[in-house]
């Protein structure tokens, strides 16, 4: 039983939009030089508009749930103790990522999204996906379902694709860049084993192709909580089965072990031993 209201999820998902509005679109292909920073690496990079969006959504969330806590990647990026046990709270706790896919925004690439997660007691009971872009959301709350909504209010439930039985038939999204050696390449190099793959830098729309049945997996190594909690909320919800690479479930409090989001669980155990085969 989550602690939100359905009041709560459209207030949510107007706030997002609202940001994604005022502070990340008119910023779009018109970021200045020094508008853009790197953060770990030129791949990794963080831009005012990040900064600002994330002020707002914070700000916001404080005002209207004054005893929960957020979680946003920029803050985090400033003061890596805000991760410390902060999952196990009894308090709403609100994970933000103001722009998934920084990379691609700041290269004029339209393929990024607005990422939040809501947890309590260890366990993530809502998430939504915000496109600034198209201006709609995914959306799910824990044991409700997942939802696409439109701008207009229309509302479709979304369901992960039908399992199709053969590594050679699926399509799904691998990233394997923050993996070491020799792991990474393996998994590069039998991703060939795939009908096709898709890259684009960004989960927040790798998990939406996942969540509508466009592709079969999403694999990714790097669990930071504000990339994936939303994402894996979303796809279970979805139909889908999500878990890390050893097989354990996958939580909140979790920044190693990878996580690979399928279809089903055979469709997991056939994507798992098939990416990692020697």
């Amino acid at each position: 039983m989550t602690a939100l209201s359905s009041t709560d999820m459209d207030w949510l998902a107007a706030l997002l939009l609202d940001v994604g509005t005022a502070e990340i679109m008119p910023r779009f292909r018109n970021l200045g030089d020094g508008d853009v920073q790197q953060k770990t690496s030129a791949a990794d990079l963080v831009t005012e508009a990040d900064v600002a969006a994330e002020r707002v959504i914070t700000d916001a969330l404080l005002e209207r749930f004054p005893d929960s806590m957020v979680i946003g990647e920029e803050a985090v990026a400033e003061n890596p103790a805000l991760l410390e046990g902060w999952s196990q709270s009894d308090k709403l706790a609100f994970v933000v990522d103001p722009i998934d896919g920084t990379f691609n925004f700041a290269s004029g690439v339209a393929s990024f999204g607005v990422m939040l997660a809501v947890v309590q007691g260890g366990e993530t009971i809502a998430g939504i996906i915000h496109d600034p872009v198209g201006k709609d959301w995914i959306m799910a709350e824990k044991g409700s379902g997942a939802i696409l909504r439109r701008l207009d209010g229309r509302e479709n439930g979304l369901k992960v694709a039908e399992p199709v039985g053969a590594i050679s038939r699926m399509i799904g999204s691998a990233s394997w860049q923050y993996m070491p050696e020799p792991e990474r390449s393996r998994i590069a190099a039998n991703q060939a084993l795939c009908l096709g793959s898709v890259a684009y830098r960004c989960a927040a729309q790798e998990y939406r192709l996942l969540c509508g049945g466009h592709i079969h997996f999403a694999l990714y190594n790097k669990l930071m909580p504000w990339d994936h909690l939303a994402g894996s909320l979303l796809t279970t919800e979805a139909g889908g089965y999500v878990r890390r690479f050893d097989g354990s479930a996958y939580r909140p409090e979790h920044l190693d072990g990878g996580v690979l989001a399928a279809t089903d669980i055979d469709s997991w155990n056939m994507i798992r031993e098939a990416l990692w085969r020697t």
